[in-house]
């Protein structure tokens, strides 16, 4: 149901999402969850699946399946981190012979 990054977008981009959105924004005070549980406070911005809606679609609009994250945690959840993007650099560096 959410495979293809058009059908993504076009959740994404529907009233139900945004309205859900916001009521899980609301609920969590704008807060980062995840911080939260690590003593901290910070913003939080992005509204993250808890379980993603590309393997769990049944689950994409259930506000229970939601929680707010600063985007630091939401690209580690997503292992969008500094250090992913460096490595996966490394290891796809070329391997060229001195002619």
């Amino acid at each position: 149901m959410y495979k293809t990054k058009e059908q993504k977008k076009k959740f994404y981009n529907s009233t139900a999402w945004k309205k859900l959105r916001l009521l899980a924004l609301n609920r969590d005070n704008y807060e980062c969850q995840q911080c939260k549980l690590k003593g901290k406070v910070s913003k939080g911005q992005n509204v993250h699946h808890i379980k993603e809606i590309y393997f769990h679609p049944e689950f994409a609009l259930e506000l229970d399946n939601l929680e707010t994250l600063c985007i630091n945690c939401h690209n580690e959840e997503h292992e969008r981190t500094f250090d992913k993007i460096k490595n996966s650099k490394k290891e796809s560096k070329w391997d060229d012979e001195m002619w």
